[in-house]
């Protein structure tokens, strides 16, 4: 396991489009989230492909590793924000030096499809890297709650997950720890074989996903995925987040349709990440604390970051 250093006011931070292209209103937007973290006293700097489009759905996936690269060898900059998520995140493995990652540590932050980038480089290099806010959805939020959930994390090295208070529920009792790993589901779900797959042994699950994308039957599907490729009996525990969908069936339903009690694992759920205005930032590659005893269930118990 390899701990980036925190980030300090007055820190460089750089932003990457590794998946979906930075057209149209998201010009605007990025430059408003640029204004309200300058005003906070970092700097910002915009890797050299973020506005490309050369493919006409996106960056190709060269320039995107190219900046990628780029950003993690700027001794510069202390911090990578992903700008966006979208589709295409995976298409830069092919092309990440993972061996100047490893060298180079540093805060890495996405979430939604950067959960592909975000679980390989963890899996690839040993960096702890997380899921949480996108640079742009500083600007787009109506609340600022994301945003200072990042400082709280990278600034403090704070390890609260949340707001004091938050509900927690309880689907399957049980004490278990493990190292997080996780993210979208339909990410994730790609990610249980071949080149480029992550280890799920005895990791916490946490996964969430967008109803507005993902119909009860294809998160079904993605679980049955995984479930038929021995994903769940690989975890020790399983953390659910956000999923809303027209129909109002649950992801906590979909997940014990599938699951059928047939595991022993503690599992959880909340409302504190996923495709919600309140994420929390939930760090990929340190152990956490699942006690369906408590009233949090789940805590972090390893540092994420290296102190001031």
């Amino acid at each position: 396991m390899i701990l980036p250093q925190c980030l300090k006011i007055g820190d460089t931070i750089g932003v990457i489009a590794p998946s979906n292209p930075i057209i149209g209103e998201n010009i605007d937007e990025l430059n408003k989230a640029k204004e309200i973290v300058e005003k906070d006293g970092f700097k910002i700097k915009y890797s050299k492909n973020l506005f490309s489009n050369t493919n006409g759905y996106s960056s190709t996936a060269k320039e995107k590793a190219e900046d990628i690269n780029e950003m993690f060898a700027d001794k510069e900059v202390k911090m990578i924000w992903c700008a966006k998520g979208g589709e295409n995140s995976n298409s830069t493995f092919e092309y990440i030096d993972y061996e100047l990652i490893k060298q180079n540590p540093k805060i890495i932050c996405g979430y939604s499809d950067i959960t592909s980038l975000t679980n390989i480089i963890t899996a690839k290099t040993g960096l702890v890297t997380f899921s949480g806010t996108n640079f742009k959805t500083i600007a787009t939020d109506e609340t600022d709650y994301s945003y200072k959930e990042a400082l709280k994390r990278f600034v403090d090295g704070n390890l609260e997950i949340g707001k004091k208070g938050e509900e927690y529920k309880t689907i399957q009792k049980g004490i278990t720890e493990g190292e997080l790993i996780g993210g979208n589901l339909s990410l994730v779900r790609g990610m249980i074989s071949g080149k480029y797959s992550i280890d799920f042994t005895d990791k916490i699950l946490f996964l969430e996903e967008l109803g507005f994308e993902t119909s009860p039957a294809l998160a079904n599907n993605y679980l049955y995925y995984m479930k038929q490729n021995g994903v769940f009996n690989k975890i020790k525990g399983l953390w659910i987040g956000n999923y809303e969908h027209e129909s109002r069936v649950t992801l906590e339903k979909i997940v014990m349709d599938v699951l059928e009690n047939e595991y022993d694992f503690p599992i959880i759920k909340s409302n504190n990440f996923g495709h919600i205005e309140t994420k929390t930032v939930i760090p990929i590659g340190t152990k956490a604390k699942i006690d369906t005893n408590e009233d949090i269930k789940i805590k972090l118990i390893e540092n994420c970051v290296i102190a001031k």
